[in-house]
């Protein structure tokens, strides 16, 4: 552009197109409207008319690579700083993460698991605690803790969740049906809320939240606000893995253990290695693993590849479904969401897979977990 614009008296504006023309002008033509300007603008500052067409000549053969290899560049430095913002501050980058999902290729969940993997405390959205978005924290040794936000529970509109945070400025809540009252919440409201977790702080665990919001009723115009004291109901403390599968439901992640470390047991007979075991292993051995199945993509240039990433309780797998065995395996390729795989290890220093020879749908020992993979092509 600047060549453009001091050699042959191109305006800025005139250099911009050139530029935009150099991105495409392979599969348009583009260039072509440039040329007799750029060599007349070039004599008429004196210089040959064949040292300007050999200009002209280097300004194509720049587009052909220069242009991705900006966009190559611009990427890398966006790549650059994501990972060193993630090395040394992976509690802020991970946060930044949450709050502008949806986003990008992986889901709340695996940004979690692999922030807490990394060492990095992360709390539950709680009623007195979380604000709309999620927030950083002091820990031990003042270390930054990560607190999810309201915005994770599903169903709780923005609007009603700044309304909670707005009104806890006077004051922290206490009781259910006081913060029915003071936020202007509905019934539904307050059940997803008590289904996420969310109340613990006011009632306990899940299922005497529940209780506490079916008795919560807005007030009778007649009747102020009041105090109410009933006895605590003897309901039965939900189970680890009830508390897994709710937490799946209303946020899409868990905090307790990962619901692989349930089904081990199950799994053990299959012989199933843990991500955390492949780097110790040897190239080319054979192989069975299995996870929840987290994305799947087959790009357009890859020659119907299926490239999948599984998740177990220590870390990510990544396999390779070659289109062959993709259409004999086609039903568990596409409706597993505990994916098994028997295949053999591919190991080229730190790159890790799985290529895949047999794929087995497990999707059964889940019950009621609701866990989606992200499908890409």
């Amino acid at each position: 552009m600047q060549l453009a614009v001091v050699a042959a008296g191109f305006t800025p504006g005139e250099a911009d197109r050139l530029r935009r023309a150099m991105a495409a002008w392979k599969r348009r033509g583009g260039l072509d409207p440039f040329e007799d300007k750029l060599i007349n603008g070039m004599r008429e500052r004196g210089y040959d008319e064949d040292f300007a067409r050999q200009i002209f000549r280097q300004i194509k053969g720049f587009g052909e690579y220069g242009f991705p290899e900006s966009h190559s560049a611009s990427f890398a430095l966006l790549v650059y700083v994501s990972c060193w913002l993630k090395c040394h501050t992976p509690a802020a980058f991970t946060c930044a993460l949450l709050n502008s999902q949806p986003m990008g290729f992986y889901s709340a969940s695996q940004l979690v698991q692999d922030v807490r993997r990394h060492g990095v405390e992360v709390r539950a959205v709680g009623i007195n605690d979380s604000d709309w978005d999620c927030t950083l924290e002091a820990g031990k040794e003042n270390a930054a803790v990560l607190r999810l936000g309201l915005r994770m529970v599903k169903g709780l509109s923005e609007n009603t969740g700044r309304r909670i945070v707005a009104e806890r400025k006077n004051g922290a809540y206490r009781q259910v049906q006081q913060l029915l009252e003071r936020a202007h919440l509905d019934q539904r409201e307050l059940g997803v809320l008590a289904t996420s977790g969310a109340l613990r702080a006011l009632s306990g665990d899940r299922h005497k939240a529940r209780w506490a919001v079916a008795g919560a009723e807005k007030p009778m115009p007649l009747f102020q606000s009041m105090d109410r004291y009933e006895a605590a109901p003897l309901l039965k403390k939900p189970t680890e893995g009830q508390n897994i599968v709710a937490d799946y439901q209303s946020t899409g992640l868990t905090l307790e253990r990962h619901p692989m470390c349930l089904l081990r047991s199950n799994l053990d007979r299959y012989d199933y290695a843990t991500a955390e075991r492949l780097p110790g292993m040897n190239n080319g051995q054979r192989i069975n693993v299995a996870g929840l199945v987290i994305t799947k993509q087959r790009p357009g240039t890859a020659s119907g590849v299926t490239f999948v990433t599984l998740e177990d309780e220590t870390g990510q797998i990544n396999l390779i479904v070659w289109k062959k065995v993709a259409e004999e395996f086609r039903s568990a390729l596409l409706n597993a969401r505990l994916l098994g795989i028997a295949g053999e290890l591919q190991i080229e220093g730190k790159l890790i897979h799985v290529i895949a020879q047999q794929l087995f749908d497990h999707t059964e020992m889940l019950g009621g977990l609701s866990v989606r993979s992200r499908d890409f092509r």
